[in-house]
């Protein structure tokens, strides 16, 4: 009795591994443009990384990337601010040296966003 049950196992397992898989297929992504956001303003080496980067990411994805620079007061928080409350669909992306996202949550009480 033992034998058949292992054997019924085997031939079980064999069955299920011969069903077709269906295939599956990812998300193409970007659907659309993407902005890469440098919370700075124009002219600084984080913007001028982020203009080479959405050069390169252009050419990779066959989709425009451009950059937008959302300075403003209080080190770079503004504009990193604006990409948390961006559509969570990552379409807009940040590129930014370590201050706004780890120095500013020990300088200000309230941010506005979770880093």
């Amino acid at each position: 009795m033992r034998r058949f049950n292992c054997m019924l196992t085997v031939v079980f397992a064999a069955a299920v591994m011969a069903l077709p898989i269906a295939p599956v297929f990812a998300q193409t992504f970007p659907t659309h443009p993407v902005k890469l956001a440098v919370p700075f303003p124009a002219g600084g080496g984080t913007d001028l990384l982020a203009r080479l980067l959405a050069e390169q990411l252009t050419r990779k994805w066959g989709q425009t990337v451009y950059v937008e620079n959302l300075s403003g007061a209080a080190s770079g928080s503004v504009g990193a601010l604006e990409v948390a409350r961006a559509a969570p669909d990552g379409h807009t992306l940040m590129i930014s040296p370590p201050g706004p996202i780890t120095m500013n949550q020990l300088l200000y009480k309230s941010l506005g966003y979770d880093s």
